[in-house]
């Protein structure tokens, strides 16, 4: 397959991908506009649990491909904005930290292992990880901060992370996402024991 053309779609996609990597930066870059929206953004990118959790997501949907790829993501954002809520209202949700860890580690073996389940199960699995990932976010929201404007901010973030992970996912081969997935497992396994 040809990859170098501009007019190839993979590589529209994947260099619209890194262009909307540094959304964060940029909006973070002027904080007189609002800061809801720009802490929002950046949040996902603030640390490797869920920077690599976010790109996972999107890595497991491209590798099981068909409905999947859209699905799966759809719900990893949807149920992460009903944890983000909770984490705003401050009502308590048992077991953050060890879930958001969880979350590496599963999703890292069912990459590095290929493994394709039915899709209500696979939207059950990451929505469960989103209720946590999304109520860490909503419980570190700043005072004073626009709950609205800065829900969209991570949201939309976590978006484009699924999405970067879904285009490496298309691009890469087979063997070299399996090896992503277990390196995704160890920065799960590495938190774990660091925690």
């Amino acid at each position: 397959m040809k990859i170098s053309s501009r007019n190839n779609p993979i590589v529209r996609a994947a260099c619209l991908t890194l262009l909307l990597g540094a959304l964060p930066s940029l909006a973070y870059a002027h904080p007189g506009g609002s800061g809801g929206l720009a802490h929002g953004l950046v949040h996902p990118f603030s640390g490797l649990d869920h920077l690599c959790a976010m790109v996972a997501v999107g890595l497991w949907a491209a590798q099981m491909g068909g409905r999947a790829a859209w699905l799966v993501p759809l719900s990893f954002v949807a149920v992460m904005a009903l944890g983000g809520l909770l984490g705003m209202a401050e009502i308590a949700v048992p077991f953050v930290e060890t879930g958001i860890i969880m979350s590496l580690l599963a999703l890292g073996l069912l990459i590095a292992a290929a493994v394709r389940l039915p899709l209500a199960l696979s939207a059950a699995i990451v929505g469960m990880f989103a209720l946590f990932h999304g109520y860490a976010h909503g419980a570190e929201m700043s005072p004073c901060t626009s709950a609205l404007a800065y829900a969209l901010g991570f949201m939309a973030a976590s978006a484009l992370l699924h999405l970067s992970g879904f285009t490496f996912g298309m691009l890469a081969r087979a063997q070299l996402l399996r090896f992503v997935g277990a390196a995704v497992a160890m920065a799960g396994g590495y938190l774990w024991f660091a925690a």
